[in-house]
């Protein structure tokens, strides 16, 4: 018995998380000769599609590829992406998802830049001594 990929059913389940969460669900892919997208919308052979509910219809998310109908300056095209084809699916309002990369696309969670305040302190030497405060008016 073969062994079945996760990625469609991650794919599915960040989908639901961005549904759930009132986020909008953007797909990145990686065009090669089965992707089915409008060519002039690619760039450097990928393309960043907005999967969300206001923007597609009949959405059908497969283990083999996932498939709807969108519109692409007012002209609606059929679109097919194979699943294997599928570099990421990520919410555009916080960036958190989930990245594929590797020949095996093992998953790579995706969340934003931290800002310096989350970061840990530089693990140099503690200062020594008492603190000095001053008062600054």
């Amino acid at each position: 018995m073969s062994e079945l990929s996760t990625k469609p059913y991650l794919i599915r389940a960040i989908y639901d998380w961005c549904a759930d969460s009132g986020f909008t669900p953007y797909l990145a892919v990686q065009v090669d000769e089965y992707t089915q997208v409008p060519a002039a919308y690619v760039k450097d052979g990928k393309i960043v599609l907005n999967i969300g509910v206001d923007a597609v219809r009949n959405l059908h998310m497969g283990n083999e590829d996932i498939s709807c109908s969108g519109r692409f300056g007012g002209v609606s095209h059929q679109l097919i992406v194979p699943v294997a084809a599928v570099i990421g699916i990520f919410a555009k309002e916080n960036g958190q998802g989930m990245v594929f990369q590797g020949a095996d696309s093992q998953p790579i969670l995706a969340v934003p830049p931290e800002d310096e305040s989350d970061r840990d302190p530089p693990s140099g030497p503690a200062p020594q001594g008492k603190p000095k405060l001053r008062v600054v008016k």
